[in-house]
Parts: C-alpha cells; structure tokens; sequence
C-alpha cells in the first residue's frame, strides 16, 4: 500500500513539477511568459483590491512572483512526494493564491470564449485543491506510529495470588 501511495503521490506533483520547470526553463532576465501572462492579470487584481478594498498593493516585479512560484511548487512537490504536511500546505498555498488570479473567469462574460476555457482551468485547479486538502485531513486524522518497544502487543498479564 505503501508503494502505491508514493506512486501516486507522484503523479499527483507532477503537474506542479512540469510547470514548475517550464517556468524555470523560460525565465529569463524578465521572468518569461509567465510573467508577461501575469502581468496585466495582477494588474487588475490590484485595481479590483484596491476599488473593493481600499487597499493598495505594492508594486511587485513579476519576475520575483514567478520566482516565488517556482519555488513554491519545486519545494512543495519534493516535500508531498515524501508525504510531508508541509509539502501539500506549500502547494495548497500556491493553488489557494495562484488559481484566482491566473483564471480569471469572473473579469469576462458567460458567453465569451475565454470566460469557459478560464473556468474549466479554474475548476481543474479547485480539484487539485481539494486532493491537497484531503491529502492533509486524511494525513493529521491518522495516528502516529511509535516504533517503540511499548507499541508491540503484550501477552496478558499473569495475576498475584
């Protein structure tokens, strides 16, 4: 059961693994794609915080978000196919902040192409979410195993007359 838990356990990161290395790959001096893609996306991120909210964020290089981001789910990844809580709360991180502004479905209409294909990533990444969440429930609902001589099953005691 073991081995097949570490299987999957793999396959699960390689999603973040791939991205992750592609980012890296094509980063640049600039940050690459993924940051010329972030960009106008943060941008109107911190247009929405800061007419909703009254906050302002500060200005930001792209280059570092991506940066953060490939370690985030380097980090992670290496961390969850061990089964590390930490793992999966890096990569949990990652998703919780990562999935709403990169799919930003809700700054377009129903009927717009892009609103279905931004959607369809969005709910993809939610799923993702909930394994990382149940992997987490699933790991702290679970007891520890002591490897100490007084875990082992005793034979009954023998009474005093």
């Amino acid at each position: 059961m073991a081995t097949i838990s570490f299987i999957g356990r793999i396959l699960f990161v390689s999603v973040f693994v791939l991205s992750a290395y592609q980012e890296f790959s094509e980063f640049g001096s600039d940050g690459g794609p993924a940051a010329k893609a972030l960009g106008p996306k943060f941008n109107v991120l911190s247009k929405h915080v800061a007419t909703h909210i009254g906050f302002e964020l500060p200005h930001v290089e792209m280059k570092h978000l991506i940066l953060g981001a490939i370690v985030l789910k380097g980090l992670g990844s290496l961390l969850f196919i061990f089964g590390s809580t930490v793992g999966a709360v890096l990569l949990l991180v990652h998703q919780a902040v990562a999935s709403p502004v990169l799919y930003d479905f809700y700054n377009y209409d129903v009927d717009k192409k892009e609103f279905v294909q931004l959607f369809f990533k969005f709910s993809q990444n939610l799923a993702l979410l909930g394994a990382l969440l149940f992997f987490i429930g699933m790991k702290n609902s679970m007891p520890m195993r002591s490897s100490s001589s007084s875990s082992k099953k005793k034979g009954p005691k023998a009474k005093a007359n």
